[in-house]
């Protein structure tokens, strides 16, 4: 490739973890020098990182907080963002296709436009599966935004009040309840369920409600694999069951979902569960858009990518984090969907720019497996299992894995900001949840 002596527009799709992360080192390196545009583009004028979504649902978490606005990162970090929906591609011409932007009121605050590119970067991340299960989409609340998560929440309060109050769902029974289903034991699914029980024991304290927090409130997580957390060991799999049960979590395995009501859950072995909330945490698949780009992609809607997250048949353009179907060519594994795969992916791909540009090849992607994390919340300690770092593997659980949890969302922080305002940052809010109750109340 000759070198790049004009200066080339780099469009980066997607504001999440990993594309996020990108475009400020991009923005660092190049824009603060105009050697090269940097353009983000995302649907949302606001970056919450995914994994907190289901602390927000919980309200254990406000996410006013700890949203940071794309307009301020950019003019931080010397990039462009434009605000809109990617809704097409024409690579013929190198642009992109941007829906209009409305205000809540429905008046269009931006028209659709077009956006032209030199090299063009897929962040899209991904959405929740339904499965096309009957009523999951519209009676089950998955975890995919703020509003989302927030709506769960505000709906779990107003369960618990209506329940004391004798308009709930159980008002003709001697003693109300409020029921919770979590579809899904994956990380998302196990992490809420264990956070919510916390939210039920705080509730009742601030006296929002007068539910005894363990009889009254009942959380049952469904999963229609053998075990909870598949994607992770055995052993990380077992302790945290039993930790999900000292918490009087009902856990369900090997019962598939068949249907959602207003009232509850029908599973393919017969079996009917209450519930006056359903979470639906069973399983992810990529934005629908990215089977009309004209792009390879998998069964799962992912773009397919070559070892140097190039799409197959166009160098131009590049997919990482949740949306990109990537095989690493030294295990010949396919990279999972995680957030530290993402943060290796934006990694990379900012060494692959600065090749691009100079006109060097680009090196192939390795993914290394740090391992994983769960949090079980304010009542437990976290189950974890460390691979890549030890080059083995073990198990780690207490103190010490909490500490290792909490310092993944700092390290993301710093990514996007730096050491010394991460520190500020994680400063402010000990200081912050030392005069705010631990739960959002209203």
């Amino acid at each position: 490739m000759p070198a790049i002596t004009e200066r080339h527009r780099i469009v980066v799709v997607g504001g999440g973890a990993g594309g996020l992360e990108l475009v400020t080192r991009l923005g660092d390196r190049f824009g603060k020098r105009r050697s090269a545009e940097v353009i983000l583009v995302d649907r949302n004028p606001t970056h919450i990182w995914k994994p907190l979504l289901h602390e927000v649902a919980a309200g254990s978490m406000d996410p006013n907080t700890h949203q940071l606005e794309y307009a301020a990162q950019a003019r931080w970090h010397h990039f462009e963002f434009q605000q809109g929906e990617l809704t097409g591609i024409d690579r013929s011409r190198k642009c992109i296709e941007i829906a209009p932007c409305f205000d809540p009121e429905g008046s269009e605050l931006l028209p659709g436009r077009e956006l032209f590119y030199d090299t063009l970067v897929l962040a899209v991340g991904c959405v929740t599966h339904f499965f096309g299960v009957p009523g999951a989409e519209t009676h089950a609340i998955a975890l995919d935004t703020v509003e989302q998560a927030d709506r769960f929440r505000r709906k779990l309060i107003s369960a618990c009040i209506r329940a004391q109050s004798g308009r709930g769902r159980t008002a003709a029974a001697e003693q109300p309840r409020v029921d919770i289903a979590v579809v899904g034991a994956g990380a998302t699914g196990v992490e809420l369920a264990a956070e919510l029980r916390n939210t039920a024991h705080v509730l009742a304290a601030y006296g929002i409600h007068s539910l005894d927090p363990r009889r009254d409130v009942h959380i049952h997580v469904i999963e229609a694999g053998q075990r909870i957390l598949p994607a992770l060991s055995p052993r990380v799999s077992e302790e945290t069951r039993k930790l999900l049960q000292k918490l009087h979590i009902n856990v369900l395995t090997a019962e598939r979902v068949t249907e959602v009501s207003p009232l509850g859950i029908q599973t393919a072995d017969g079996k009917w569960i209450d519930a006056d909330l359903t979470v639906w945490a069973a399983g992810i698949t990529a934005p629908s858009v990215l089977c009309n780009l004209g792009l390879p992609v998998n069964r799962a809607g992912q773009v397919i990518v070559g070892p140097t997250l190039q799409a197959d048949g166009d160098p131009d353009i590049f997919a990482l984090g949740d949306c990109a179907s990537c095989t690493c060519a030294h295990t010949q594994t396919v990279v999972p969907p995680r957030a530290q795969a993402a943060h290796q992916q934006a990694t990379f791909l900012f060494a692959a720019m600065k090749a691009r540009l100079a006109g060097k090849p680009l090196a192939s992607f390795r993914y290394k497996d740090f391992g994983s994390l769960v949090s079980l919340g304010h009542f437990s300690a976290v189950g974890s299992l460390m691979g890549g770092l030890i080059g083995g593997s073990m198990f780690i659980e207490g103190v010490f894995a909490r500490l290792m949890y909490t310092s993944l969302y700092r390290m993301h922080v710093m990514a996007l900001h730096g050491a010394l305002r991460m520190g500020l940052d994680t400063t402010a809010h000990w200081l912050r949840s030392k005069t705010h109750p631990r739960i959002k109340l209203h």
